[in-house]
């Protein structure tokens, strides 16, 4: 820990020239282990704001809810001038490019009404639409542009793997099923619990079954609820909802920053929209699903085994899960765990 705070040195290196032995008087080390601990060590003291901080490493955010817009921007300039003294105190520099204002509200008729916080004298841009570690936000906080951003980003996906599956040189179901996983999984399921009530989740949806269609092979016409269990893959709402559970129930330890607001009790006063889905009722909701009931736990709990041939599927309906060369649609039955 010594080393890596006093008498620090550097050096860049590019092929064979090194450059000189550098000391470096400020900050820490980056790129090393124990660089972000450093860093909150060396931010722990910040000082006390009006509102409430919320930091994640270097990126930090200052939030209040409040009816007044003046008292808002008042406050605001206020505790920024506090953090800009704090900064140059400890020899740190705030990315002004970077700082941006938000406001979120469902007032229409202050849609385009936007914050005036200064900063050293400086008006900071106004974002409608800020991006906040990689979800953009909106005024009513539907998730509409990102979620219509991650479709773009899924029917990308959904083109590789139509690659991968060709008719007569394509990989088989094991492997498209983990691509499915790995590629398109992977995207879609960055931070449900924030997004995953919104109702613009229809943009998401149906790439995601377009992708299941390529794993095993079906046509359009399969009904999309059993593309999932035909491929292995836990259906898209039912594995939100277990991320938004895993994230409540994390919640529930006394030291977790959404501890406070997850065991508040509900205010008796408090008006919402009916079209409103926060995070908040939904998790105490799941939660006293799954320690009520033994139902939820057992769809979280879906137990895959793979099956060589769709034995359960009727023979009816055996023209809507074809089986093309490549021999994709490994079919799969479920079984509940108890």
């Amino acid at each position: 820990m010594n080393l890596n705070i006093n008498n620090f040195r550097l050096k860049v290196c590019l092929f064979r020239f090194h450059q000189l032995l550098r000391r470096l008087k400020n900050g820490v080390p980056q790129g090393s282990v124990l660089a972000p601990l450093l860093f909150n060590i060396y931010i722990s003291d910040l000082p006390a704001t009006v509102y409430r901080k919320y930091a994640y490493a270097d990126d930090l955010a200052i939030m209040h809810a409040d009816g007044d817009w003046l008292a808002v921007e008042g406050v605001l300039r206020k505790d920024m001038a506090t953090l800009g003294e704090y900064l140059q105190t400890w020899k740190l520099k705030l990315s002004t490019t970077k700082t941006v204002s938000a406001v979120f509200h469902l007032n229409n008729k202050d849609a385009k009404r936007e914050l005036k916080v200064s900063f050293n004298n400086e008006t900071l841009p106004f974002f409608s639409e800020p991006k906040y570690f990689g979800v953009t936000l909106d005024r009513s906080l539907t998730y509409r542009r990102y979620l219509e951003s991650l479709r773009k980003k899924l029917t990308s996906r959904d083109a590789l793997l139509r690659r991968l599956a060709g008719s007569s040189w394509g990989t088989g179901a094991t492997m498209l099923r983990t691509t499915t996983l790995a590629v398109v999984h992977s995207t879609v399921e960055y931070c449900p619990p924030v997004w995953c009530r919104s109702a613009h989740t229809r943009f998401v949806d149906p790439t995601i079954n377009d992708a299941l269609r390529i794993v095993t092979g079906c046509q359009r016409p399969a009904p999309a609820d059993n593309l999932s269990i035909l491929a292995g893959i836990q259906p898209a709402e039912l594995r939100r909802n277990g991320a938004t559970l895993c994230l409540a129930r994390r919640a529930m330890e006394s030291r977790h920053l959404l501890h406070s607001a997850l065991t508040r009790p509900p205010s008796a006063n408090a008006r919402r929209l009916k079209s409103r889905h926060p995070f908040v009722p939904a998790a105490q909701h799941l939660i006293s699903s799954s320690d009520n009931s033994n139902a939820f736990g057992n769809n979280l709990k879906i137990f895959w085994v793979w099956s060589s041939r769709p034995a359960f599927v009727p023979e009816v309906h055996s023209y809507l899960y074809p089986r093309n060369r490549t021999d994709h649609p490994q079919v799969l039955f479920v079984m509940p765990v108890c």
